[in-house]
């Protein structure tokens, strides 16, 4: 069988079943119209994560041109000491003290306003407003400017997420990038001079061994929190309460537990992740299953191909919040065994920002929510390649 082509539409329409393929088959794959390799293993896509010889060089085409030079694109020292300036935000105290309030109120003021309608699209009223507009809060940002960073949202995922180089949509990321960087540049340098107890604030005064970030360092890390932490929460919402309506008796036993949230959150992350594939440049000629990778090529990593290895999971493509071969206490860690966070040095500084969003906007909607149904009879389908999950998440429920 030859290898399954990743921009076709029966990809797109089923890319679990082309992942099949591409592990037992095709393991290491030269995608010419993408001029990358791709690697759909368990095995391989850990080490490209973990190992220092895979380097992230591929961002500095992939993200600068929309973000600006951004901690992805750090290495060594300098990428140390650039997560260390802002990682404290994300983690610990800091989170629970300062901004799990503003989360919750986020949740609960989009739920209340269609709590008592008894049916909703959970997307569009729900999963891609709450986490953009918890980070426009957090980072002290005006309310009345939330659509604009829908907008921007919606344009720099678009220009990340085109694999075919549509050039309009190119244009439109890199407009966004101006566009942004003008809106953000005169607020960091008015926080500079009087800050808050803001994230924004956090980031403008941390500082590690006489080392501050810049303007353009602090403009470039608020891009990449605004899509990064927006786009994989947006998405992880939206998979999550699909795949409990879709299991009722693992969204009883969720609902009876709240405890399991971070459980079943995890289990998306592995079962349906919001990225399906993260890009890496190894910097010396590298074996991989299948074959040898050269130095200063572009591997395409498929995490939604190495989260259901069944060289590594049992059951692989089922869905089950007691799942036993997933480690719960490393599920948000560097750490984990799952990829969708990526591994390593490069793990994602906002897990824990996600996994508390997650944890408190299910909580909310399962109080706010009984006898929930797909208004349709039948989950919704999923949608996307580069990112993938429903695109309307239609339910039928009775108001609590």
């Amino acid at each position: 069988m030859s290898a399954p082509d990743i921009l076709s539409p029966e990809f797109a329409a089923d890319p679990y079943s082309a992942y099949r393929t591409m592990r037992d088959e095709h393991p290491l794959i030269w995608y010419e119209p993408m001029q990358s390799y791709v690697i759909s293993r368990y095995a391989d896509v850990e080490k490209a994560f973990k190992d220092p010889v895979f380097t992230s060089r591929n961002y500095d085409w992939q993200l600068e041109p929309v973000h600006g030079r951004t901690i992805l694109q750090m290495e060594g020292r300098e990428h140390s000491t650039h997560r260390n300036l802002v990682a404290p935000a994300f983690r610990g105290r800091e989170l629970a003290e300062k901004f799990v309030p503003v989360i919750e109120q986020n949740s609960r003021e989009l739920i209340d306003a269609f709590a008592a309608d008894g049916k909703v699209d959970l997307v569009d009223r729900y999963a891609t407003r709450f986490p953009i507009n918890v980070i426009v809060d957090m980072l002290g940002l005006p309310k009345t400017d939330h659509e604009h960073f829908h907008r921007w949202y919606t344009s720099i995922m678009g220009f990340l997420s085109n694999l075919s180089g549509d050039e309009a949509v190119m244009a439109d990321g890199i407009r966004t990038k101006g566009e942004f960087s003008d809106y953000m540049i005169p607020i960091i340098a008015a926080r500079r001079e009087n800050p808050g107890d803001d994230l924004l604030s956090t980031l403008c005064t941390a500082e590690i061994d006489g080392v501050r970030m810049t303007d353009h360092e602090i403009k470039a890390f608020c891009s990449l929190l605004l899509t990064a932490g927006g786009e994989t929460t947006d998405k992880a919402i939206a998979s999550l309460m699909s795949n409990l309506v879709a299991h009722p008796e693992q969204l009883e036993a969720v609902r009876a537990d709240p405890s399991l949230i971070p459980a079943a959150f995890a289990e998306t992350l592995r079962h349906s992740p919001p990225v399906h594939m993260i890009m890496r440049q190894p910097s010396e000629d590298v074996e991989l299953s299948g074959g040898t990778v050269e130095a200063g090529t572009t591997v395409t990593c498929l995490i939604g191909a190495a989260n259901r290895d069944p060289e590594r999971y049992a059951d692989p493509d089922s869905f089950d919040v007691h799942r036993s071969d997933l480690d719960q206490g490393r599920a948000y860690t560097a750490g984990a065994n799952h990829t969708a966070f990526c591994l390593g040095r490069h793990f994602c500084v906002g897990a824990m920002l996600a996994r508390t969003e997650l944890e408190t906007g299910i909580a909310q909607l399962l109080d706010a929510m009984r006898d929930i149904r797909f208004t349709d009879g039948t989950p919704p389908p999923e949608h996307g390649v580069f990112t993938r999950a429903p695109s309307e998440l239609r339910l039928t429920f009775t108001p609590a």
